[in-house]
């Protein structure tokens, strides 16, 4: 696992990458996120030709898997469900491939094209109402085609289930190591825990309810340009619980008072595309406590090198425990 003080060869590993694309002179480069994987904003000497270089976490995504989250995206936009990236093949013809530089571990690195837009902002007023409206419909959309879409021979994408999220084998470790966590603050999220896990055993995993998600549709993976609505970084796509999407849709302002109300707006423009269940709807706020809680393990996980885990601390766990005592309010057996 990376950490801050690698980032110099990290970014000499992004130099490597890029010779094995056909880039004009004079490319620049620039890191501008960090989180499972270091992103870079790559422009060449005239601005006028912008992507996006990933240079993937080792340990986190294979060549195959990221190889099949490249395959959904190409049958996303190929198929009219929503745009996404498009894919700039290495010179080879590859489109994964390996970078190396001294001093660090091979990566796998994919070269996207740059996407234009702006997220959705909740202090837009009523536009963020449509704006989630909008993002509904895409993931009523998206959901559809997963359920119908024949996957290729060799597709691997990983699981989002409980066992793989909060449960013994969690893909970003146990809740249980989050910053600030007391003996207290164990024990309330003990119980948030066991509630998650009786109430998704109950809802099921049934072919209408549980199947490929893009896993991560939180605010700063959807760009608007004006009319025009575009979805990024699939990095975490996989099988998981259709409504799970929602709850990354709000991840990290789960307590922001307007949620409800984009809840509601994101129903309506689903149910414009698809059928809602019931039953599916009023389990939204079990998956965006499920959600929550991965994230209390994500920080705990990852502060030491993803400056965001680093800012949010031991105070997410604390707003996690408040989210906790209303939920269970109304939702513990």
């Amino acid at each position: 696992m990376s950490n801050i003080t690698d980032s110099d060869s990290i970014d000499a590993l992004a130099a490597a990458a890029l010779e094995l694309y056909e880039l004009g002179p004079g490319t620049a480069r620039q890191l501008c996120n960090v989180s499972e994987n270091h992103t870079y904003r790559i422009e060449d000497a005239t601005g006028t030709a912008r992507h996006a270089l990933r240079v993937h976490r080792p340990g986190y995504r294979n060549a195959q898997e990221i190889e099949s989250e490249l395959v959904w995206l190409d049958a996303l936009d190929r198929d009219g469900v929503v745009q996404t990236p498009g894919i700039v093949a290495a010179r080879d013809g590859r489109r994964v491939v390996t970078a190396q530089a001294d001093g660090i571990a091979p990566r796998h690195v994919v070269l996207f094209d740059w996407v234009a837009g702006i997220a959705p902002d909740l202090d837009s007023g009523e536009a963020a109402v449509g704006q989630f409206e909008t993002l509904g419909a895409i993931s009523a959309r998206m959901h559809g085609h997963a359920h119908a879409w024949p996957r290729p021979a060799g597709f691997a994408r990983p699981r989002w289930d409980y066992e793989h999220t909060i449960g013994p084998r969690g893909h970003w470790g146990a809740w249980q190591a989050g910053l600030g966590m007391g003996a207290q603050e164990r024990r309330q999220l003990e119980r948030l825990d066991a509630t998650i896990a009786a109430r998704l055993a109950a809802f099921g995993q049934g072919e209408n309810r549980f199947g490929l998600v893009h896993a991560d549709l939180r605010l700063a993976n959807v760009l608007i340009d004006g009319p025009t609505v575009r979805v990024i970084d699939f990095d975490d796509c996989g099988l998981s619980w259709f409504m799970y999407d929602f709850a990354t849709a709000v991840s990290f302002m789960e307590d922001h008072p307007r949620v409800p109300e984009l809840r509601e707006a994101w129903v309506r423009g689903y149910r414009s595309q698809a059928e809602l269940e019931p039953a599916a709807q009023d389990e939204l706020d079990t998956f965006v406590m499920l959600r929550r809680l991965l994230l209390v393990a994500w920080i705990g996980s990852h502060h030491t090198f993803a400056p965001e885990a680093a800012e949010l601390g031991a105070g997410f766990t604390a707003g996690t425990c408040s989210l906790a005592e209303d939920y269970l309010s109304t939702h513990s057996s």
